[in-house]
């Protein structure tokens, strides 16, 4: 009798060709790394914070799942914006027949759309740029620094948002890396929209851009991490494509090569969700073997590539890693 939940049953039972084979055994191989004592980096691109996959990423988290994340700055904040202002969204299912004045009448209204939800300004973007400058603030007269994601635990452990929580916290996958201080990459951060703002308080001589911490330094301690932690593999699964992905995958490449360490492993175990074409030079679409010639994966390596939606793969497979 299998020991996994109905999902996990269900895929197993009837997901059995094309990407949907492909779903169950890039679960199965997450698994597998895990059971090895490997550690594994799930790296988020898109919109997936808005997407609300908080309400099951978080759980892996806590439940010692992922053991490092990278994301874009956009899911850094929109997990947080998701937490402190969920009812002020709008959902608009009918947004592919949006005309433009319909699209200005949204801007009007404080709504910024992403796909078929929309954020509002007041309540999520400058609910949150309140907060988060006085500590990017006290940093900044101290003449400390942090990376972005530490001035965002910061904030949310300090309690100051509590009194504006909209959902559940276990549904935040934000606080969850924070209570566990979880190692986040996070690159190009500045062009999130929190990112945007610190710029224009530097701009407006109000902080130091040096009191944020850069993207050299989120790459040097990704391979202090990496060097670290490497014993039993690191694996690394995908969630998209764009620089949450590019970024941290050329920590091997580098150590390795540029830092000529030849005993740095490489990615034990590779698995992307896309829908990303493989023509065109597209580095997000193309297919894990190439990542061979760039020193990224071995030969060996466990390979997947799941071309779909990744809104719907990703809380599948983490529940089935969930046994749920």
């Amino acid at each position: 009798m299998s020991t996994k939940g109905a999902i996990s049953n269900f895929i197993e039972k009837y997901y059995l060709h094309f990407n949907a084979a492909a779903l169950v055994d890039a679960a199965k191989g997450y698994e597998d790394q895990l059971n090895k004592g490997a550690k594994m980096l799930v790296s988020l691109a898109g919109a997936m914070s808005t997407a609300e996959l908080g309400k099951i990423f978080a759980e892996m988290i806590r439940q010692d799942k992922v053991q490092i994340i990278s994301c874009t700055g956009a899911n850094l904040e929109e997990d947080i914006m998701n937490l402190v202002a969920h009812s002020h969204y709008k959902r608009v299912p009918n947004y592919r027949d949006l005309t433009p004045q319909e699209e200005w009448d949204l801007l009007e209204k404080g709504l910024n759309r992403v796909t078929d939800t929309c954020i509002p300004e007041e309540e999520a973007f400058r609910r949150l740029q309140q907060h988060i400058y006085k500590i990017w603030k006290e940093a900044d007269e101290k003449g400390e620094r942090y990376l972005p994601h530490e001035y965002m635990y910061k904030m949310l452990l300090s309690g100051v948002l509590e009194e504006y929580y909209e959902i559940d916290l276990k549904d935040s996958w934000m606080y969850a890396a924070a209570e566990k201080n979880l190692p986040i990459i996070c690159p190009g951060w500045e062009d999130s929209t929190m990112g945007n703002i610190f710029a224009s308080y530097v701009l407006k001589g109000e902080l130091k851009a040096s009191t944020m911490k850069s993207g050299i330094e989120y790459m040097t301690f990704l391979a202090d991490w990496y060097t670290a932690n490497s014993e039993n593999g690191i694996g690394f699964f995908q969630i998209g494509g764009g620089i949450a992905g590019d970024f941290p995958i050329c920590v091997v490449p580098m150590l390795y090569q540029d830092m000529e360490r030849t005993d740095t492993p490489f990615w034990s175990y590779f698995c992307q969700i896309s829908d990303s074409t493989t023509s065109y030079g597209s580095y997000s679409g193309a297919v894990p073997n190439e990542k061979i010639t760039w020193g990224k994966l071995d030969i060996n390596t466990p390979k997947f590539i799941i071309e779909s939606d990744a809104t719907i793969v990703a809380p599948l497979i983490f529940a089935y890693l969930l046994d749920m």
